[in-house]
């Protein structure tokens, strides 16, 4: 019982079990074996390979039973993946050798049944693959990231040519390296390759997780950088162009709410971005279809308020829906926001609807809003913003009272 025959195996495309399960060479092994490197289960599975499908269906008992007869030794390395006992794993051991018995030490590593992961000098392609993450990660429990990093660059070029979409999350796995060792470059570089080498597959849901992933990364490393803001952008979008709400709705909201993001940043103010603005409001109340407030509640709060602050500095044709629309989402998040928590961010949103208000002509409102607001502030000592909230509550005397020369109040 030695070397697999059929090779390459769709090892690591899948999570696991079935990311660690082999294919025999059975009639009709070639043609599945290439759907599922695509990242595509037939519609028609030969029997002997039913075993994979009910694996994929997360059936991990009807997977293991569809093998217990089955006495070749992919059949019995099949079984210990699904159920690894202790008891097996000995006599497994002396029988098997070459790319099973390396594939068995390493589910028997996962597992906890032996102390290290096999040695991979003798392996190639997608075994050596699938073994060096585990050198990656006894490297990192070290803090040893050059080490980590380099296993993980072998296997991505050990699959990079014959299992892409291996190499599309190993190369994701390097990306988290590459930025818990501070190298944010390189981990953008690395989430570049592996969303190109994702594209030529058919796992959308992966696509769309890398592409998310991308954008929030150039997102963060903006900083105030139109080129990566821009590339944001396009990466958020091609993350909803293969997600769905109904599909993976976590996904579709944060990938909506990350590019209303990219996007008010790329349109900060002027009538001439109002169309960028107005798309972002749209992904806003996107995400919102899915962020509710009893069951997402940070996300529904960052998106209502990013929302409502969208709409205040709107400038339609009819910018008193959006205003009237603004206050209303502020009242909500008031209703449902912890000012102890928070204080704040509780007086940042009173200061917004106050904001509101005041153009809406609800002067009485908008004074009470911002005299709440300048107090909470003045309370934190943060003099600069209570300075401007009192500016704001001058002007508003003054457009009530139609008097240019007031003197500022001392209302507490």
């Amino acid at each position: 019982m030695a070397h697999l025959s059929l090779r390459p195996q769709p090892l690591g495309i899948f999570p696991p079990p079935t990311g660690y399960l082999v294919l025999p060479p059975v009639d009709g092994a070639e043609e599945v074996c290439a759907s599922l490197l695509a990242g595509c289960l037939p519609e028609q599975m030969p029997a002997p390979l039913r075993f994979y499908a009910l694996s994929l269906a997360n059936d991990r008992q009807g997977a293991w039973h569809a093998l217990a007869n089955d006495p070749t030794p992919e059949a019995y390395y099949n079984r210990f993946v699904l159920r690894s006992d202790p008891e097996a794993y000995p006599h497994l051991r002396r029988q098997l050798n070459g790319d099973l018995a390396a594939l068995l030490d390493l589910v028997a590593y996962m597992g906890g049944l032996i102390d290290s992961p096999p040695g991979v000098e003798t392996l190639r392609g997608e075994i050596a693959a699938c073994i060096l993450p585990a050198h990656a990660a006894c490297a990192l429990a070290r803090q040893q990231y050059d080490a980590a990093i380099a296993a993980l660059q072998q296997a991505i070029e050990e699959v990079r040519q014959i299992s892409p979409l291996f190499a599309a999350q190993l190369l994701d796995h390097l990306a988290t390296v590459y930025l818990n060792a501070n190298q944010s470059s390189a981990a953008l570089q690395a989430l570049r390759d592996a969303a190109t080498l994702a594209v030529g597959g058919r796992l959308f849901d992966l696509r769309a997780y890398l592409s998310l992933r991308l954008g929030m990364l150039c997102q963060d490393q903006a900083d105030g950088q139109r080129a990566l803001l821009l590339e944001a952008n396009e990466w958020f979008q091609e993350a909803l162009r293969c997600c769905s709400v109904e599909r993976t709705p976590d996904l579709y909201a944060l990938a909506h709410y990350r590019l209303a993001l990219t996007l008010l940043a790329l349109a900060p103010s002027g009538n001439g971005d109002q169309a960028t603005r107005e798309r972002a409001i749209q992904s806003l109340r996107e995400s919102l279809r899915v962020y509710a407030r009893e069951t997402h509640y940070n996300q529904w709060l960052n998106a209502q308020i990013t929302l409502a602050n969208a709409l205040r500095i709107s400038s339609t044709a009819l910018p008193n829906e959006h205003l009237i629309e603004a206050v209303r989402l502020y009242d909500e998040v008031l209703a449902h926001c912890d000012q102890d928590h928070d204080p704040i961010g509780y007086g940042r949103v009173l200061a917004n609807q106050g904001t509101a208000l005041y153009h809406l002509g609800r002067f009485d409102c908008a004074r009470d809003c911002l005299i709440r607001a300048r107090s909470i502030f003045l309370s934190h000592r943060d003099y600069g913003t209570a300075a401007l909230l009192e500016e704001a509550l001058v002007e508003i005397d003054r457009r009530v009272s139609g008097t240019e020369n007031r003197e500022p109040r001392t209302e507490n």
